[in-house]
């Protein structure tokens, strides 16, 4: 059996190209799991859990194909475009509704396109991975992409185990990524990358519930955002400072903290939703994105850092110059 190499792999990217986040929708289920609900299933506290992670409650309840619908419908309204003009869908998720087919067709079938769909697993680097694919097919003639983080966490998720029950819920972001006709619309830089031999602290076998390392889980994603990050900086010609909000993967906030320590960037400017929606893995960025823009966080000409890492294990980063919607 050939080795595998044990080192990571990346890819990079230095702009700009010219594209527009025309619009930005969400969905998240009603049903609402507090942390003093799992005091019933474990040893647990309100204040515990939300010391060492900054969440407060996540969301159960729906599908990732019905929330990734809903949060597209969102998206184009907020772009004010008819799906007719989506020329491709792209569905980051590690829980699609089923083994095969993928979730994206489906999508896609209810929005009344029969345009290509599939789905991208980087688990919660997806969402990113997806804006990248997205500008590429873009500078390959296409001019409309439907991008969609969506999970349900909550059917691998053993809400009975202290170590990942108090983390993981369900949602759904989607943006509509365009080409950007103004010159005022940018993707600056980005930086993909994976570390395979990382697997094993962080998956869940088919039909199973996730199993985490969590202290290494910890140890690698402070690591690789702290790298991710300056990629992309450097290869932006650009410095923390430039940088207008961060909108990182919204896991764990001691992550980010500690991670931020690192690279210089401070949490006033840091777009955060996890107290309220848990680790929604693809979703967490396209949510944090949402909320930056309806409390008015982001202007024209904005450089707006995307941050993600995952299971894999998987992590990504985009610098955009903002020409999108303003919420």
């Amino acid at each position: 059996m050939q080795e595998q190499p044990s080192s990571p792999a990346r890819a990079v990217g230095v702009g700009p190209w010219d594209i527009n986040l025309a619009g930005i929708g969400i969905a998240l289920p009603d049903k609402r799991l507090h942390n003093n609900d799992l005091t019933a299933w474990m040893d647990t506290s309100d204040e515990w859990i939300f010391e060492r992670t900054g969440i407060r409650e996540r969301r159960l309840g729906g599908t990732t194909s019905g929330l990734s619908i809903e949060a597209a419908r969102a998206a184009l309204a907020d772009a004010q475009v008819d799906a007719s003009t989506i020329d491709q869908v792209i569905l980051a998720t590690t829980s699609p509704d089923y083994m095969l087919p993928g979730t994206a067709p489906a999508v896609a079938h209810e929005l009344g396109l029969t345009c290509g769909a599939f789905d991208l697993q980087a688990a919660c680097s997806g969402w990113v991975y997806g804006l990248v694919v997205a500008n590429g097919l873009i500078q390959q003639g296409m001019n409309r992409i439907l991008v969609i983080g969506a999970e349900t966490l909550e059917r691998m998720t053993d809400y009975h185990d202290r170590g990942t029950g108090i983390l993981f819920g369900n949602g759904a972001g989607a943006a509509i990524v365009d080409r950007d006709t103004t010159g005022a619309g940018r993707l600056l830089s980005w930086d993909l990358g994976s570390n395979g031999k990382h697997i094993h602290i962080l998956y869940s076998e088919h039909g199973g519930k996730m199993k985490m390392d969590g202290r290494e889980v910890f140890r690698q994603a402070v690591t690789v955002m702290q790298e991710s990050a300056t990629a992309s900086l450097e290869r932006a010609g650009l410095t923390v400072d430039d940088i207008d909000l961060v909108i990182p993967h919204q896991a764990n906030v001691r992550i980010v903290e500690a991670a931020w320590k690192r690279i210089g960037f401070s949490m006033e400017k840091t777009a955060m939703v996890l107290e309220h929606t848990g680790n929604t893995s693809a979703a967490s960025i396209p949510l944090a994105l949402h909320d930056a823009l309806a409390n008015d966080r982001i202007a024209k000409g904005d450089k707006v850092l995307f941050l993600g890492f995952g299971a894999g294990m998987t992590w990504a980063s985009a610098i955009v110059e903002w020409n999108g919607t303003s919420g």
